[in-house]
């Protein structure tokens, strides 16, 4: 179903793959903005093909800064014209909500009442596009699996057959490569548990805030919002709900892995990090 959107890269255009189905959109590219946020109304051009949606899942890699920038600008571009209903993040949990504070609300405040957890995501990247739902009145959700239910999920065996056997395999691989291929492979099924338990969780957080004409936008890992694997598996039937991934620009080109998504916008490269060099054990010194 994926379409390709080229977005933040120079000089990239018509890097879209044909149309795949009513839901897929394509767009054109247009010039990096530099460390700056995107312009919200530049942004809007490009949102508006995957509205209305009752719930937009907007996926992100984690560590490229480009991709909090524009989640900001998503929500300045969906705030600003009256359209977002509530924010909600795969960076707090369930239960967590800023409903209760005004739109003066300091950041300090907006923290607690999330109870943001800055050593796993750092605030000065999610702050600026949380507090811009905050500054317009829109709640911020919290809407990842609370600690507390991790170790029912993961003997959660009902979980096993909520997805396809080809896309529960697929889980399962994604589960061993994001450990490094360091799990024992006994904790590979209830690990994979927990990730479906999570999608579970953020989609009830997003089905429960939808308000009629407006549109709940998910912050969350591109994995979270595969329309084969994650939260969109979760929705039902009769949602109206768009999928739009971040994904870095691979330094050869466009091509390479891509997200099961209506829409993907492309960012400048990352600088490649090996995240699991500084988990395996060191080499044993040469005899």
């Amino acid at each position: 179903m994926a379409v390709i959107a080229a977005l933040l890269v120079p000089l990239l255009t018509a890097c879209a793959a044909p149309p795949a189905g009513p839901a897929a959109v394509a767009s054109r590219a247009f010039a990096a903005t530099g460390p700056a946020t995107p312009d919200p109304a530049t942004v809007w051009r490009q949102l508006e093909p995957l509205l209305p949606a009752e719930i937009l899942l907007m996926g992100e890699q984690h560590d490229a800064p480009e991709h909090q920038q524009l989640q900001t600008a998503v929500v300045q571009a969906l705030a600003g014209r009256g359209r977002l209903a509530a924010l909600a993040l795969e960076m707090a949990e369930q239960g967590r909500s800023t409903a209760g504070l005004p739109p003066n609300a300091s950041d300090t405040q907006v923290r607690e009442a999330l109870q943001w957890r800055d050593a796993s995501w750092p605030w000065a990247a999610y702050g600026p596009a949380v507090m811009g739902a905050v500054r317009a009145g829109v709640p911020v959700l919290g809407a990842n699996l609370p600690p507390t239910e991790i170790r029912n999920a993961m003997q959660s065996i009902a979980l096993d057959d909520h997805l396809t056997p080809g896309s529960w395999q697929k889980q399962q691989e994604n589960i061993r490569e994001g450990h490094c291929g360091l799990l024992p492979e006994r904790q590979i099924v209830p690990m994979a548990r927990v990730q479906l338990a999570r999608d579970a969780t953020m989609a009830r957080t997003v089905l429960a805030a939808r308000q009629p004409g407006k549109t709940v936008l998910l912050i969350a890992g591109n994995g979270h919002v595969d329309r084969a694997l994650g939260v969109p598996t979760h929705l039902g039937h009769g949602v109206r709900v768009s999928v739009l991934a971040l994904n870095p620009m691979p330094p050869s080109g466009v091509d390479g892995g891509q997200p099961a998504a209506d829409a993907l916008w492309l960012t400048p490269a990352v600088p490649p990090k090996d995240y699991c060099a500084e988990l395996k054990p060191p080499p044993a010194p040469a005899r």
